[in-house]
């Protein structure tokens, strides 16, 4: 068995990985185009380009974005013909939904259009009640002839029956059934995806999983028989939405739990590398080729939500509740937008100049990579306003500024602007779309940005980082070395997590720890039985009990630490009550609705490097002209990132060039080099 750990991130522009060699501690990264329409050719692309045999790797760490991507349209990614089998009565449960309206004044808003189509949602008779009592007996006979009319027209059979979370007994039968008269079909039951009351949110959970798992379960077969024939032996495993990796067998059974795997290694990126720093509050700001995104970090810890929704409308980067689809998965709580490099500017039918939300992409990318695109976009606005090197990736890429500039100039002529003055209004507007976005994760989760860093990241994020501080008022800026790989890093510093959940549904004082402590014990059964098949020594393992209450009547639920006892469990609902929502009501009786558990793999991170600081003055290693918004044109020095020692200091303005990524340090800025390599900023507002 080899000793690297080999991390890759496949984005919509680009495609990065990093590797880790243990024997050596040192780390080696490198970027190539992203392959859209066949992401597996980027994956083994960047691999090559790695130059080491396969069989000196021993873990490959994975995340894509393929999972979401299908369910906002992308060309060549077709859902699989899928039925679904519920209770007589409930065909409709998926289209009627929740009554949110995610545009309240759009008379013509339509609820997206459902996963499967009336058709294919076919009932049988037979019912369990809330209390988990069978009522009406299940039709075999029906079940039966369902599978064998279905056994080969369909790829999947999905199963949610309702109550199934109390008392999984018909699910099973139907499972059994369906497997008997159609050997081999993948069936999809709701109590093993979401064994959690609401039976809309259950049964879209499993539908999602039910139309993901052909797709997912495709690609990784195709990339481990690939990696198998280049003579790895090693393991396979993917990032899930919650910040954390599992092998890619999980992946396949429950691929809804990693559907955001690509954007949550850049936040656990962030959590790391903010723990070995101090910096107890974090702003996550991941600007790469085709999006933007924006996370919280406290404490070292990511924000987690246990619920959103995919393929849905996202507005300034707030997602639209009820416009697509809900999956009730943990998942770092994110704020994406579309201004990433390749993002396109335009002109709107009232002459006034717009940014996004279309991208370039890889193919055919933004108008300076030379590869056919004619649009203008932030990278074209950049490099004209003399930000970026001439040559990106290492070399990989080369500008053309001529090329940006005929298309930023037809656009320019559009509004009676010069290149330069387009160029500047396409930057701005990219900033605010992308400050909606961190005032998303800190102002409306209650949090004061200026008691934050920055941690600017991303091919493009460390060009608007001071930009995006100055109007936040955040009180540092840090640049993170490696940061045009800095997901991909993340990929190698996450530990494996599992998550698993059971239904109580029980008034707090009607339950008994030693019954919760059974409930705990089984799930705790089943992860350690997990994360010793991954690999996971006992020593490693970590398990963190929480339980989701809510006051009697009350639709929605809060997470809660439990450590033992219920007393303080309810107390800490209090409390957690009050901070979220500003009151809290301790005469009211409260409900333990589930009961969850996070289980951890401890996993071995990287060692960065690390150096005293000494304090110096770098010489320059070229002069251009760069635009700056309220200075204008300054002779600007420029520096190559890889000649830095701890302790540089910079005075703005400056340009710092690295293979993966540009800061730019504006006038009245200085940065410092600090002694694991990160370049942090302040400016004059502080």
């Amino acid at each position: 068995m080899g000793n690297l750990r080999v991390g890759v991130d496949i984005g919509g522009t680009f495609t990065d990985l990093v590797a880790y060699d243990e024997e050596a501690g040192s780390l080696i990264h490198l970027k190539t185009l992203t392959t859209p329409k066949e992401p597996s050719r980027g994956f083994m692309n960047v691999l090559e380009g790695l130059g080491k045999p396969l069989s000196d790797v021993k873990v490959i760490v994975h995340a894509t974005t393929l999972g979401t991507n299908m369910f906002l349209g992308q060309a060549g990614l077709t859902p699989p013909k899928t039925i679904l089998i519920t209770n007589e009565g409930f065909r409709d449960i998926v289209e009627i939904g929740r009554q949110n309206r995610p545009e309240l004044y759009n008379v013509f808003f339509e609820k997206p259009k459902p996963l499967v189509p009336r058709h294919m949602r076919v009932t049988v008779k037979g019912r369990i009640n809330a209390e988990g009592e069978v009522l009406e007996p299940l039709d075999e006979d029906a079940v039966r002839s369902l599978a064998r009319k279905y056994c080969g027209e369909v790829e999947v059979f999905a199963v949610s029956m309702l109550h199934s979370y109390r008392n999984p007994r018909h699910e099973r039968r139907v499972k059994s059934i369906i497997l008997e008269e159609c050997p081999g079909a993948i069936v999809v039951a709701s109590h093993e995806v979401d064994p959690q009351p609401k039976e809309y949110e259950r049964t879209s959970t499993t539908l999602v999983n039910a139309l993901l798992r052909p797709m997912l379960s495709r690609y990784l077969h195709g990339l481990l028989e690939e990696l198998s024939s280049r003579g790895y032996k090693g393991r396979l495993l993917v990032m899930r939405s919650s910040g954390g990796v599992a092998d890619s067998s999980r992946a396949i059974e429950m691929p809804a739990a990693f559907i955001e795997s690509g954007p949550a290694a850049g936040a656990v990126a962030v959590a790391y590398m903010s723990s070995l720093m101090d910096v107890s509050k974090a702003l996550g700001f991941d600007m790469g080729g085709t999006t933007a995104k924006a996370s919280a970090i406290i404490n070292g810890q990511p924000e987690v939500v246990s619920e959103y929704e995919v393929g849905g409308k996202v507005h300034m980067g707030r997602m639209l509740r009820g416009s697509g689809y809900p999956v009730r998965f943990p998942y770092i709580d994110l704020a994406e937008v579309s201004a990433g490099g390749g993002t396109i500017a335009w002109v709107d039918e009232g002459g006034a100049l717009r940014v996004g939300p279309m991208s370039a992409g890889a193919d055919p990318g933004p108008a300076c990579y030379g590869r056919g695109g004619e649009e203008p976009t932030i990278t074209d606005a950049n490099l004209l306003l003399g930000r970026l090197p001439k040559i990106l990736a290492g070399g990989r890429i080369k500008l053309r500024p001529e090329l940006a500039e005929k298309a930023v100039r037809r656009l320019a002529e559009k509004i009676g602007m010069d290149v330069v003055e387009a160029s500047a209004g396409i930057i701005r507007i990219a900033n605010t779309v992308m400050a909606r976005a961190l005032r998303l994760v800190s102002l409306e989760r209650g949090h004061d940005p200026r008691d934050f860093s920055l941690f600017a990241f991303g091919g493009a994020g460390p060009l608007h980082a001071a930009a995006l501080a100055e109007e936040l008022g955040v009180r540092e800026i840090i640049v993170p070395p490696l940061p045009g790989v800095f997901s991909a890093l993340g990929l190698l510093v996450t530990d494996y997590r599992h998550d698993y959940h059971a239904s109580v549904v029980r008034m707090a004082d009607e339950l008994s720890e030693e019954e919760l402590e059974k409930i705990f014990s089984s799930l705790e059964d089943k992860a350690y039985k997990v994360l010793r098949s991954e690999g996971v020594s006992e020593e490693n393992i970590r398990l963190i009990r929480m339980l989701d209450m809510r006051y009697w009547g009350q639709a929605y639920e809060l997470s809660v630490p439990y450590r033992g006892s219920l007393e303080e469990a309810v107390e800490g609902f209090h409390r957690i009550h009050e901070a979220r929502y500003g009151y809290s009501m301790p005469e009211e009786r409260v409900e333990v609705v589930v009961a969850r558990l996070e289980a951890l793999g401890i996993v071995r991170k990287p060692e960065l490097p690390e150096s005293r600081v000494k304090e110096y003055r770098p010489e320059a290693d070229g002069r251009r002209k760069v635009f700056f918004e309220e200075h204008g044109w300054l002779d600007t020095p420029i520096y190559s990132r890889g000649k830095l020692k701890p302790g540089a200091m910079i005075n703005g303005p400056a340009v710092v060039e690295s293979d993966e990524s540009t800061v730019l340090v504006p006038p009245g800025s200085i940065a410092i080099v600090d002694s694991r390599y990160s370049i942090r900023m302040k400016r004059g507002w502080m």
